[in-house]
């Protein structure tokens, strides 16, 4: 592989949020190879005009001000985000996409109409091991797991990106941390960023993604790999000591990843319960139909829709359902009345 010499020195470069578990002490060169770069790697990108995107997710979890110049470790990746940015892990050209902020960059295929232009990168090159190895954020993978009988596994999904997923994940996360349980927070699918994680952690919950898994996003990626990454986290998350997992799938149930873990996956036959979060009324109707025709039912409703009583009122009444707002999800006794069924069937499977 040819390599290009004069790798700046790690300490002068923009480390994406993306890129955190990558030992820096193990970089040696640049490739210039980037038509045969994969998601994953690590590009070197230089700034050329800021758009959309004019703050990057920083490795140590903060915002940093880009400007024209600055040089930036990225990691290239698929993006879905039907708020944002659809695009592609490519790099087919002198210019590249920043698709998000959390550190992806790639080709952007679609855009939302609010959107500005992404902001526009000149990637330099694929960041090199001494062995003259591409490195990959796969390369830095939390080991393999497998999660033990005992632990209790929520999944938290939504109507759409945007309803209250993570709000509700963590609501009840914290909840269930007042109650006395060990709680773990995990998202399992999405784009590599600090906000969800962070979340997890202001809620009082550690907490891991996907990126500890070696995906700098799961869009596109397989249903196995998947599946592996949130065995990997979920069990680390067990080893570690917690007794329950909440588990955030990302975007909505027509999205392709979620979809395919709903219709059939070792993600739902783990999953001892499902939280729901919509934006509506109506998204709580559409949703909880959804899940209906893939023979699951939620324990519960949050989201956006518990902002507004009218709405709230609308939605329990079609639906049938219990809904709880963030300040009742994150109540001790609340949490504890939610999860009490679903311990028990957790109980049940380890006996």
């Amino acid at each position: 592989m040819s390599v290009l010499t004069g790798l700046p020195s790690a300490d002068t470069l923009k480390w994406s949020f993306t890129t955190r578990r990558v030992a820096r002490s193990a970089l040696a060169g640049l490739s210039p190879d980037l038509d045969s770069a994969v998601s994953g790697d690590l590009v070197l990108c230089r700034v050329v005009e800021l758009g959309q995107h004019r703050k990057l997710q920083l490795a140590d979890r903060r915002m940093s001000e880009m400007y024209p110049g600055d040089l930036m470790v990225l990691c290239l990746g698929d993006r879905y985000a039907p708020d944002q940015f659809e695009g592609r892990a490519i790099l087919d050209g002198p210019r590249a996409d920043l698709l998000a902020g959390g550190g992806i960059v790639g080709r952007m295929e679609r855009a939302h109409s609010k959107m500005l232009q992404p902001t526009q990168l000149e990637p330099i090159g694929i960041l090199t091991s001494a062995a003259d190895e591409r490195v990959n954020v796969a390369d830095y993978a939390l080991p393999a797991s497998t999660i033990p009988d005992h632990v209790t596994v929520i999944g938290v999904f939504g109507a759409s990106m945007n309803s209250g997923k993570t709000t509700a994940a963590v609501s009840i996360a914290h909840g269930l941390a007042a109650a006395g349980y060990r709680v773990a927070g995990v998202k399992a699918t999405g784009t590599g960023a600090f906000g969800d994680f962070n979340a997890f952690e202001d809620a009082g919950v550690p907490a891991t993604d996907f990126t500890d898994a070696g995906m700098p996003t799961t869009y596109r990626m397989p249903l196995s790999r998947i599946e592996a990454g949130f065995e990997t986290l979920v069990g680390n998350a067990a080893a570690g000591g917690a007794e329950i997992v909440v588990v955030e799938i990302a975007d909505g149930v027509f999205q392709a990843e979620t979809a395919a873990i709903l219709r059939g996956s070792r993600i739902r036959s783990r999953l001892d319960g499902i939280l729901f979060a919509a934006p509506d009324a109506l998204g709580a109707l559409g949703g909880t139909e959804v899940l209906r025709a893939y023979g699951l039912r939620p324990f519960a409703i949050s989201g956006m829709v518990t902002c507004s009583p009218l709405a709230q009122a609308e939605a329990v009444g079609a639906t049938g359902i219990a809904h709880y707002s963030r300040n009742e999800l994150a109540s001790a006794e609340v949490a504890r009345m939610l999860i009490a069924g679903l311990v028990r069937n957790a109980s049940y499977r380890a006996a």
